[in-house]
Order: C-alpha cells, then structure tokens, then sequence
C-alpha cells in the first residue's frame, strides 16, 4: 500500500476559519469596544421645558424651581445644581414583598431610599423591582425626583444659624403619626434610629420628636417622618410677611428661548 500523501503544516489558519471553535473571518467581539469595558455616561438630553432651562443655566437654583411649584421630571436637574460630593443617599430599608398567582407566589423587592445635603433639602425614593438591583437604582431616581426643601428655625433668641423645627409639625402615614417640636440649642436630635437619619440628612441638629401608631411598620415610619418635613414650609409666619416683587415663571419668561430649542433627532 502507498503511504498517504503528507499534508504541509503551516502556522496560518485556513482562510475564512480559526484553529479550534472560533468565530473565524467574523472577528473578536473586541471591535465594538468590549462589553465589559467602562461605558461611557451618555450625556443628558433633557426633555422637559424645566430640564432645558436648567441645562441653558437659564435657572439659578432649586430655591427658584420651588417658589414656582414646577415638577421635576428628570432627576439630572437635581445633579446639576447639588453635586455628588454634597448629595449623600443612603438605602433605608429593603422589603420583600409578594403576590399570590395562579402560578403560585411572586415575590419583588421594595426599596426605600434616602437623598440629602444636611443643608436643608431631602427626598425619599421607594420602588419595587423583581431584581433587588433595579429597585435600588430605581428608588434612587424616585429620591431625587421627589426632594423638597425644609425650613429651619430658631428655638428661642435667634442667635447663629438655624438649628431647629420652626415650629410643631406632625406627619401622618397609615396608622403611623410624628410630631417633631422645636428644642434648645445643644438637645441634639432626640428620635429613634429611623427619624434620626432622616432629620440628620435635612440638616436639623436639634428637635424632640413623639410617635404614635404601629411604628414598626418601617415604610410608614419613614413617610410620615418625611411628611411632617414637608409641612415647615406649609405655615406663614410673621417673619415671612414682608412684602415681595412678583416675578415671571421662568417657563413664560424664557418662552422664546424654549420656542426655538432645538428638536432631538
């Protein structure tokens, strides 16, 4: 029998295929940039006629966004005026919540979220997700979308920089009600572990609180701290009469600047 022809061995691949279980003429997947490399943040396109504004620094500060009671609908408007380094977050609790199906239980995670810049401004995020990842970025959005500003007061002579509640407040959710009290310079907060976080975020150092109602039911407890928060700016005391010039809604006054913005492809 003739012995079978010898077949040349080179280095290089057949042409159109690799060695092995490669792709072959396809090529590595390293062309597009991996897809385990860093991506790159895109950058904001707002959407909203606030967002624009906000983007074209045709508006100074949130201040100017409250007075006017425009809803924020993008959360980068509260990254453009509060930077990261100021604007702290801190997860307040993770709940695991479920629902009976024909399928049997389905169970997603609640999240509740805390943002603040101890200077006077707070919001609270809560958002379920059946991936307790996704509940916690998207907590985190809902915090920044929902911040408001709180007003700080004196106890007493009003002496260096407000420290207080300016006046009793209460806030209520479910069965769960919390009543904060302005206190002396030097009391600290005096609260359990869950109000005290949030007062410490909205920039109070000292205040006496009382809680009422099933406080063990944490998202409850949480809110209703939050609520009474909200209502320091819902009371016009005598320091706030004094008379001031209307101005223009920023939306009305920077109309033709919006008129002409130019439209996302």
């Amino acid at each position: 029998m003739s012995a079978a022809p010898e077949i040349p061995q080179t280095d290089k691949a057949p042409e159109g295929r690799g060695f092995g279980r490669g792709r072959g003429a396809r090529g590595g997947r390293g062309g597009r940039g991996g897809r385990g490399g860093a991506q790159e943040e895109k950058e904001w396109i707002p959407c909203t006629k606030l967002g624009r504004l906000v983007k074209d620094k045709k508006i100074d500060s949130l201040e100017q966004i409250f007075l006017f009671s425009m809803p924020i609908k993008e959360y980068q408007i509260v990254d453009a005026f509060i930077s990261e380094e100021v604007l702290k977050d801190e997860m307040l609790c993770v709940q695991q919540v479920q629902k009976s199906t024909s399928a049997g239980q389905r169970t997603r995670f609640k999240a509740f979220q805390m943002v603040g810049d101890h200077n006077g401004h707070i919001g609270i995020g809560v958002r379920v997700g059946k991936e307790l990842a996704v509940a916690i970025k998207a907590s985190l959005i809902s915090a920044k979308l929902n911040i408001v500003p709180i007003r700080r007061g004196y106890w007493g002579n009003k002496i260096g920089v407000p420290h207080t509640v300016p006046m009793k407040v209460t806030g209520k959710c479910g069965s769960v009600s919390v009543r904060l009290v302005p206190a002396p310079r030097g009391t600290g907060i005096v609260a359990s572990p869950v109000p005290t976080k949030l007062l410490q975020f909205a920039g109070i150092s000292d205040v006496y609180t009382s809680a009422k109602g099933k406080t063990r039911t944490r998202g409850n407890f949480i809110m209703a701290t939050f609520n009474a928060l909200k209502k320091t700016y819902g009371f016009l005391t005598p320091d706030l009469w004094e008379e001031t010039e209307p101005s223009r809604d920023p939306a009305d006054e920077h109309s033709d600047f919006l008129a002409n913005y130019p439209k996302a492809n």
